[in-house]
């Protein structure tokens, strides 16, 4: 075997280890740090225990679904003249329900990227928000570089590879280790 073999076969092994011993925790990690930036924005809309914040109905209405000034290409629901919604139209009340359902999803599933239970689903979940969120509401390059790529990038890598060995998946055998592509 020559030097540039064994050099090779070294880099391999090498390489191996280091898999062995990092990837689980860069997987936990990856999980911890992409579920708090979910986590952090789903605890702000409520105010204490099934007590959902009414200001973020606000937050919703207005400057996701009808900002002042008009962002372009954004999803605008409010009338357009008056930047403003018909009291207990259709549209305030789905907005409403979509304020609190986002509220629960991004309590519920960083949860369950944290304890590493059915975590491609709810990487699956957090990037159709992070789409809903990139196309309907700040359809910018500027809010895809930073932050929503960042994002989308995160969960991809755990639908991709899965939650590692240090989850509840792999424990009840939800998540079988990744085949390795040779």
């Amino acid at each position: 075997m020559g030097m540039v073999e064994k050099l090779q076969q070294y880099y391999v092994q090498m390489g191996q280890q280091l898999s062995r011993f990092l990837e689980p925790l860069a997987l936990l990690f990856l999980r911890f740090t992409v579920a708090k930036v979910f986590l952090d924005s789903g605890l702000s809309k409520w105010d204490g225990f099934l007590k959902f914040n009414v200001d973020k109905y606000d937050l919703f209405m207005y400057e996701f679904f009808c900002p002042d000034p008009v962002r372009s290409g954004a999803l605008q629901l409010c009338n357009p003249q008056t930047l403003d919604y018909v009291d207990g139209s259709f549209v305030v009340k789905m907005i409403e329900l979509l304020a609190v359902s986002a509220g629960v999803a991004e309590i519920f599933l960083p949860i369950l990227l944290i304890i590493g239970l059915f975590s491609r689903f709810a990487a699956l979940c957090l990037i159709s928000m992070t789409m809903f969120i990139q196309l309907a509401v700040f359809p910018t390059w500027d809010h895809w570089i930073n932050p929503a790529s960042w994002w989308v990038v995160s969960l991809l890598v755990i639908v991709a590879r899965g939650p590692g060995v240090l989850s509840i998946d792999r424990l009840l055998c939800l998540d079988a280790k990744p085949a390795v592509v040779k």
